[in-house]
């Protein structure tokens, strides 16, 4: 009696709910089907979606999934939805091998930066703000000494995180307020993905233990939150830590280039990755790769500073055109 009742119900409902579709009821089995109906571009698409599932299936029930079933499933998803990623070629006429980056977001660092550049602290949020970053670094050499590849994956982790948080917070400020940002948005962004690819070039000459990993998780937690509040509550001191932040990765990486020429730490052939981001020769070595990120971090110091100044006079960010694209 149910089972009747039950396939009235869909029977009436039927027609309603399936649009290019006409809804027969079986008197014998007290079963319904649906039956095609309607215009020919809706049976057209009902015949190629059912012969590509029919397909599938037929590959499983011969004794599995067949090898080239991954790459069709690619190839119909992409052509369905008309966003298949194009092939990209390096100048050398070989094939672009990173879906990270684009040969577009390669570029050649500027490594005559003047890396000696110093804010000079004038006020008390400065001095917060550089004695803070001075007494996160007490930890920092105590548990990582001077294994600095271990090391840098853990300032790259913590510096990707501002321009992130700041990027995000100035991108809803402009939806609120219905106003530019002056390309500060992109500046910042620009800053957290540099960041992270400092990490991911790092991951390959270096092997973090179990615990350093753990720690990423709890510092990363820890300061994530902690910077959101800082630039809610001053914009102003949160560039002007990140500036001082940026200061202190300068010496760390400096540190790390006077252990590589003493032959402390082995000058490996620079990562693929690398090579390609930074558009350096094919022959590259570490010192190379740390030389460029050196020379990203001088670029990061002197953005930051200059956001805390725009702040400090009195001034919005949006006012003065970002440096979009200063490496």
């Amino acid at each position: 009696m149910n089972c009747r009742v039950a396939a009235s119900a869909l029977g009436q409902l039927g027609p309603r709910l399936f649009s290019d579709a006409a809804i027969s009821h079986s008197a014998a089995g007290g079963a319904w089907k649906p039956t095609l109906g309607g215009s020919p571009l809706a049976l057209s698409r009902f015949l190629s979606a059912a012969a590509s599932i029919g397909g599938e299936g037929a590959d499983e029930r011969a004794g599995g999934i067949a090898p080239t079933s991954t790459k069709r499933e690619e190839k119909a998803l992409a052509s369905y939805w008309g966003v298949a990623p194009p092939r990209l070629f390096k100048q050398d006429g070989t094939e672009w091998r990173w879906t990270c980056f684009k040969p577009w977001d390669a570029y050649s660092s500027n490594i005559s930066i003047d890396l000696h550049k110093h804010h000079v602290p004038t006020t008390w949020g400065d001095n917060c703000a550089r004695w803070l970053v001075k007494s996160l670094r007490v930890p920092t050499d105590i548990f990582f000494q001077r294994r600095y590849g271990c090391r840098a994956m853990m300032l790259e982790t913590v510096a990707a995180v501002p321009g992130m948080v700041g990027g995000m917070l100035l991108h809803l400020r402009s939806l609120r307020h219905f106003e530019h940002s002056g390309g500060w948005i992109r500046a910042l962004l620009e800053e957290a993905e540099n960041e992270r690819m400092h990490l991911m070039t790092f991951m390959e000459v270096s092997q973090p233990r179990w615990y350093e990993r753990a720690l990423v998780f709890a510092v990363q937690g820890v300061f994530f939150n902690a910077y959101f509040a800082a630039y809610l509550l001053s914009p102003k001191l949160a560039h002007r830590m990140v500036g001082y932040l940026e200061e202190e990765a300068i010496h760390s990486y400096t540190e790390f280039l006077k252990d590589l020429e003493a032959g402390k730490i082995e000058n490996v052939p620079a990562p693929a990755i690398a090579i390609d981001y930074w558009r350096l020769p094919a022959d590259a070595t570490l010192k190379d790769v740390v030389t460029v990120v050196r020379a990203d971090e001088a670029h990061h110091r002197d953005v930051n500073h200059f956001a805390s100044d725009i702040h400090y006079q009195g001034h919005e960010l949006r006012e003065l055109p970002a440096p979009v694209g200063y490496h």
